[in-house]
């Protein structure tokens, strides 16, 4: 088995604030694995700082060349063959970082074992839903340009607690499709956010409000419920398919993002988002800033299996070009990286 492993730093062009974290520079971890010949990839771009539960970029990289790696190398070893990608998620510990890690290293092996049946990901989550795209924009970034791509039917607009000003509301009014309101863990009170929605909702269409508190604090997102006109959605608080469990139970929320990379990847993301439906839950798929390589797979799986609002946007890039990044290719997961972006990256692990 032959595993390389890159890190490829690159600058937003219009970067996203959030309440806690500034998005202007995002770390793209690319893996490719070979084995008997074929060969795969995968990519997940974790935050560059640890925040509300999700690892940074540094941990996840020390998981991967500590933990995650080493346990596919023995299994390799002892079964003379790499496991199936179904089995990878299984490597998870309890670390944040290991999700990430177990996410980056199966969508490499299922990307492999298509490309050696000469199948697509396609064939196994056929297109079911014509999923709409989501922009991202920020009420804290004042000298950034919004710009909303124009497949996008829904803007999740960052925003934090207090009083908007005019030029925020201004900002807002302008908007031509609905604003799901993204506090990020950082409301204090209920009523910061009602007072906040109902400001937000006299000047644009509001979709819904997204994770005003911290991970697994559904009591508070429960009463916020009841009080809200507009859905309340759930995104740093879905990790496992009990936190689903657990929002539907209290009703702390009618949306669910499920990002594949925080919950260990597209088997994970795959089984929470049809539970999520079947109880009665709107899921969408989630991102982190994605290359366009791993924003075309996770397009595949929420073209199977979701209706809402995603982050299959292209993220833009300063001094790159979003077409240059990645090229379809007929077998395995549809898309890889371009190897002009491999060329350019740092190597952080070459091993067999």
């Amino acid at each position: 088995m032959k595993v390389t492993l890159w890190r490829d730093d690159v600058e937003i062009l219009r970067p996203v604030r959030a309440a806690g974290e500034r998005h202007d520079v995002r770390s793209r971890l690319f893996v490719r694995i070979e084995d008997a010949g074929v060969h795969g990839y995968g990519e997940v771009a974790p935050q560059s700082t640890s925040l509300n539960g999700d690892a940074s970029v540094d941990e996840v990289q020390d998981e991967l060349e500590t933990h995650v790696l080493h346990q596919l190398a023995e299994a390799q070893r002892r079964e003379s063959a790499l496991p199936s990608w179904t089995r990878i998620s299984r490597f998870a510990g309890s670390r944040p970082a290991s999700n990430f890690a177990v996410a980056l290293v199966e969508m490499a092996v299922l990307d492999r074992e298509l490309r050696a049946t000469a199948t697509s990901v396609r064939a196994q989550w056929p297109a079911t839903f014509a999923t709409p795209s989501m922009t991202t924009l920020s009420l804290l970034e004042h000298d950034v340009a919004w710009v909303v791509d124009a497949r996008s039917t829904q803007v999740r607009v960052k925003s934090a607690p207090g009083t908007l000003s005019t030029r925020d509301l201004d900002r807002l009014a302008t908007l031509r499709v609905p604003v799901l309101l993204d506090f990020n863990c950082s409301a204090r009170t209920i009523d910061e956010v009602v007072e906040q929605v109902r400001a937000v909702a006299r000047v644009t269409a509001l979709a819904g409000v997204e994770q005003p508190f911290g991970p697994g604090n559904v009591v508070e997102h429960a009463r916020l419920a009841e009080r809200l006109d507009v859905a309340l959605s759930m995104d740093e608080g879905v990790r496992t398919s009990r936190d689903i469990e657990a929002i539907a139970r209290y009703r702390a929320a009618s949306i669910v993002c499920v990002k594949p990379a925080r919950v260990g990847g597209l088997a994970n993301a795959h089984t929470m988002i049809e539970r999520a439906r079947a109880i009665g839950l709107r899921p969408y798929l989630g991102g982190f800033f994605e290359s366009p390589f791993a924003r075309g797979v996770h397009r595949v799986l929420a073209e199977h299996c979701v209706d809402e609002p995603s982050d299959l946007a292209p993220v833009a890039l300063a001094g790159r070009d979003n077409a240059d990044e990645a090229h379809e290719v007929v077998d395995g997961l549809g898309w890889e990286p371009d190897e002009g972006v491999l060329e350019r990256a740092h190597v952080l692990w070459a091993q067999g």
